[in-house]
């Protein structure tokens, strides 16, 4: 299933009511870095050469991530529900959150509801 970390500006990530990241300040800022790329869908080749896509209007890709972790070269940035979210993140994957958290006057919370700072660790 895997651990998701989210960019909100709510509390809480998960809360149904508070300020949302919309989808033109969004893909403003994706214009605005040189290393984002919007994509809107992705896709990976599964069990028996399946291609599995999906499709997301805010989905984004990071393109200077370089992996850190085996097996991962690709760093997805989503937009659902108001928040921009990662799926088990890596620290260097959470300092580029952090950073385009700053620029979207929001904060980053793991699903515990956890914070990440600057250098991608537990701040609270």
């Amino acid at each position: 299933m895997g651990h998701d970390v989210h960019i909100t500006r709510r509390e809480n990530w998960f809360d149904e009511r508070g300020p949302e990241i919309d989808i033109n300040e969004w893909k403003a800022l994706l214009l605005s870095d040189p290393d984002m790329r919007l994509d809107g869908y992705a896709s990976a080749v599964v069990g028996g050469g399946s291609v599995l896509r999906i499709d997301s209007e805010g989905l984004a890709v990071w393109t200077a991530y370089a992996g850190t972790d085996a097996g991962r070269n690709m760093a997805w940035f989503d937009l659902r529900q108001g928040n921009v979210v990662v799926k088990n993140p890596d620290s260097v994957i959470l300092e580029k959150m952090w950073e385009l958290a700053q620029k979207l006057d929001a904060k980053v919370q793991g699903d515990e509801c956890e914070l990440y700072g600057a250098s991608g660790s537990v701040i609270g």
